[in-house]
């Protein structure tokens, strides 16, 4: 039954080619935005999804508290409360996996190649464990080398570039502030951060170093913030309970005071970013899927008219036996062929267009499954809603009067 009915809509199509072409133009086009606009919204959420998990996973960072003098108070960081010490306490809590202390700062950096200013982060080998920081080559820096505050760096893959080009950096020195350190290894690629900051602009140095030796006089003994990674999600809030705790009671803050240190939650950052990109892709998605609306009325216009067209036809199947229900469907498949054609054409379309984004305009673009699902869902949808009322309208027609229709 549905064999012969797919037949006859096949060639009710092809008798009108061009019509046909040009009610499916709506569908091409919709299908074709919808797709392209999701893989830009999927391209842009990948790369807001890597860039999050380049900074590390279930990550706080412990920052400076404010001052005041008078009616002024200074921001975060205005008083310099943080110790390394207060990391090592930090790093003994219950589900805590590791603490890092930063004193940062920017100096030039010197080679026979070359020189570049770039942000030095005094620290511990903590920090590769908080921030997922693998070495793509060489080694880090131990407990001994802080506790000596040794003269040896790790360097990101932009200080390779541009100060050593294709030379092995590993075992050669560099000079920053004109003290000479020797590069241990060298920091596997980050990317960019969330703020567009390039991660892999950085070099790492012991703490100790830092403190004695780059920025004496600016830390003393104490460091900007702390890293702390979190054992898992689910543990986060405790340990953040447990952080501020401990560090009231080691800077013996009483009841009633503010604290004099802050603690932010990046995960809490880091899902926020993802649920605007998730946002961002519905919404394109959303405002693409107008034009599959507008090609749903033109099916239902171009349906309208066969049905007007064909009035005879129909009158003469119904004489000879049709049935009310075997019209209705003979019109709502080729409404539905129509839509589907449509897609077909549109997916490719959307495809080739996610492609020369991608190529032409240098964004990160994903074509994912569940979009070419969708889509097809979407305009089977489209074709059987837009379809139903012109092929009510065919089945409904009396055969006396469809015969006499001129």
């Amino acid at each position: 039954m549905i064999g012969p009915m797919l037949a006859e809509a096949f060639s009710a199509l092809g008798a009108n080619r061009l019509r046909s072409v040009l009610t499916m133009l709506g569908m091409v086009i919709g299908v074709g935005a919808v797709i392209t606009m999701l893989s830009v919204g999927e391209g842009t959420k990948a790369q807001v999804q890597a860039t999050i998990e380049s900074m590390g996973s279930n990550l706080f960072i412990v920052q400076a508290g404010s001052a005041q003098s008078g009616a002024v108070r200074t921001g975060a960081g205005g008083v310099q409360t943080l110790t390394a010490s207060d990391a090592e306490a930090i790093a003994d809590l219950p589900n805590v996996t590791a603490a890092a202390p930063v004193a940062p700062g920017n100096a030039q950096v010197v080679t026979s190649y070359g020189n570049w200013s770039t942000q030095i982060m005094g620290t511990t080998e903590d920090m590769l464990v908080a921030r997922n920081w693998s070495l793509s080559s060489g080694y880090s820096f131990s407990d001994s080398d802080v506790r000596s505050a040794s003269r040896v760096a790790l360097i990101g893959r932009t200080i390779v570039t541009n100060l050593f080009g294709d030379e092995d950096p590993v075992g050669q020195t560099i000079r920053i502030r004109n003290l000479p350190f020797i590069v241990q290894g060298v920091l596997a690629g980050k990317g960019q951060s969330l703020d567009g900051r390039d991660q892999d602009d950085t070099i790492l140095v012991p703490v100790t170093t830092a403190q004695r030796q780059l920025f004496a006089g600016r830390f003393g003994d104490t460091v900007r913030f702390i890293m702390v990674q979190a054992s898992s999600t689910d543990a986060m809030s405790q340990v953040q309970a447990d952080m501020t705790a401990l560090l009231r009671d080691r800077h013996r803050i009483g009841e009633g005071q503010d604290d004099d240190f802050q603690i932010r939650n990046l995960a809490a950052m880091a899902d926020s970013a993802a649920q605007t990109a998730q946002v961002m892709t519905l919404m394109l998605a959303a405002i693409a899927s107008i034009s599959l609306i507008v090609g749903g009325i033109g099916i239902m216009n171009i349906m309208l008219v066969s049905v007007t067209e064909r009035t005879r036809e129909i009158g003469i199947r119904m004489a000879i036996g049709a049935r009310q229900r075997d019209v209705l469907l003979q019109f709502l498949l080729e409404a539905l062929m129509l839509s589907l054609l449509g897609c077909l054409i549109g997916v490719a379309l959307g495809v080739g267009g996610a492609w020369l984004i991608k190529l032409l305009g240098g964004l990160d673009t994903v074509v994912t499954p569940e979009s070419v699902i969708l889509a097809f869902a979407v305009a089977t949808g489209v074709g059987v809603f837009f379809g139903y009322y012109p092929a009510r309208k065919a089945a409904r027609l009396k055969p006396i009067d469809a015969l006499r229709y001129q």
